[in-house]
């Protein structure tokens, strides 16, 4: 139904770690399988609200 979101966060030493240097995993590690897997669960959040989806920028 509507209250699980299909997106799956993967367990990943980068999503450890970012918190331990005080920074998101979007700045820690942008390439890393964690960043991605938030990335696309935010874009499923503003899909499911009907919120235009920002454009991601290549790093």
């Amino acid at each position: 139904g509507d209250l699980v979101f299909k997106t799956v966060i993967p367990r990943n030493i980068r999503l450890g770690e970012a918190p331990s240097y005080g920074e998101p995993i979007s700045t820690y590690a942008p390439n890393s399988a964690g960043a991605h897997a938030y990335h696309q669960l935010a874009q499923e959040i503003l899909e499911r609200n009907g919120a235009a989806i920002p454009q991601r920028v290549p790093s």
